[in-house]
């Protein structure tokens, strides 16, 4: 597929846990600095596809289905040009997942994905150059509330006119999704189907 596809872009993303996610956004406000919307984990950056949102939503069932929760492990601060991040682990299990996530198309693909596949939760984007040091020096001495997080669900997000708008929240349920086949799941916070 071109990389010059219209439409909103879609991503796929697991929330952090509320401790974590609150500190992110005070340790945010405190530095005054901003990421992209809330602070979040991508499993897939964000790409275009030519699909609707509900053959959307049935790809990534199926590209999910029998998934179990998994353990997401912090590892520290990363500093890359104009932006710094909380890197997390790329164990075997996460890995598999993005691939897995990766697959369902067609669709553009990040150079972000796949291979450079780097997960983190964004502290701060678009920093100046001259603010760069600065910040690090802030930055690197700080401890997150924990050490590591249990993700139990992924959602399906969509931008429209600079908003991030969740169509459709994937529980991570292993077992219990093959057991479930054929049967509708119900509707989650935030979900719609449209077109």
């Amino acid at each position: 597929m071109s990389t010059e596809s219209s439409g909103p872009l879609h991503s796929m993303v697991a929330w952090p846990p509320e401790a974590l996610d609150t500190w992110m956004r005070r340790t945010q406000e405190r530095l005054g600095v901003r990421g992209f919307g809330l602070p979040h984990l991508n499993l897939r950056a964000p790409f275009q596809t030519p699909l609707r949102s509900t053959e959307l939503v049935a790809a990534f069932r199926e590209a999910l289905r029998g998934e179990a929760a998994f353990e997401v492990r912090l590892k520290g601060w990363k500093q890359l040009p104009h932006m710094i991040f909380l890197e997390c682990e790329l164990d075997d299990p996460l890995r598999q997942l993005h691939r897995r996530v990766l697959a369902v198309g067609p669709s553009t693909r990040s150079p972000h994905d796949g291979e450079a596949y780097r997960p983190h939760l964004t502290l701060a984007l678009g920093i100046l150059p001259w603010a760069e040091p600065l910040l690090w020096e802030q930055v690197k001495a700080l401890r997150p509330p924990l050490e590591s997080f249990t993700v139990q669900a992924l959602s399906l997000t969509r931008e429209v006119r600079g908003e991030v708008q969740e169509l459709h929240t994937f529980p991570l349920d292993g077992a219990a999704s093959a057991d479930q086949e054929g049967r509708e799941r119900p509707v989650t916070v935030g979900e719609t189907e449209p077109s």
